[in-house]
């Protein structure tokens, strides 16, 4: 079924109108290299727990205390035997080295597991612009900008490639990092670098 023209030009209208609101919001700091992109403030020691993700908590041995919640809104936690504890941060094998170590306290040498069953949106890489299928995808440990712009679908043809953008929060704040996927497509592998959960992966569109 076709699209009406008129549709079209409103979705990319909004796309741009998008993508100038993401630059907009990185300041005049500059744009950086993708050699000199700094690592997100989650660091890079395997996936890292946020708000909003679902945790499957294992007890082995102990069906009962076995569960499935959700991380709060305040990065917390609540299962059976422990009716609160941080959980945002950590990534899964940190968390359920905490869970053994208050379980030690009802149980002989616990054994807790955790996995994320389900991410949220603050462990999401989003891709915006001019790509085949702009939408959130999930992170996973070592994930490169190759493999995210392969997940949507390849650019569409009216992206600027080689003007795409890397918007990212760090320790030190939010910085933006450049990053040529025409280039990249093309075989130039400096340009594939590592995402984070939180990035936004901007891609314009040519100028006319």
């Amino acid at each position: 079924m076709d699209i009406p023209v008129k549709s079209v030009s409103a979705l990319r209208a909004a796309t741009l109108a998008a993508v100038l609101v993401l630059t907009a919001a990185c300041g005049t700091g500059g744009t950086l290299r993708p050699e000199s992109c700094p690592v997100a403030s989650t660091g890079n020691d395997g996936y890292v727990i946020g708000p909003g993700d679902i945790l499957q908590i294992v007890v082995w041995r102990n069906e009962e205390l076995s569960t499935e919640i959700p991380v709060r809104p305040d990065g917390r936690i609540s299962t059976p035997l422990v009716d609160d504890m941080g959980a945002s941060g950590k990534t899964p094998s940190q968390l359920g080295a905490d869970l053994e170590e208050v379980l030690g306290e009802f149980l002989r040498t616990p054994e807790v597991s955790v996995i994320v069953t389900q991410q949220g949106a603050t462990n999401q890489i989003q891709v915006v612009g001019e790509v085949n299928t702009p939408q959130a995808l999930s992170y996973r440990e070592n994930l490169r900008v190759l493999d995210v712009v392969v997940a949507v679908g390849g650019l569409n043809e009216f992206a600027a490639g080689n003007r795409s953008r890397v918007i990212r929060q760090t320790d030190t704040g939010q910085v933006e990092c450049s990053v040529k996927l025409k280039a990249l497509l093309d075989g130039d592998m400096s340009q594939n670098i590592l995402v984070f959960p939180g990035d936004v992966l901007v891609i314009p569109e040519t100028r006319l």
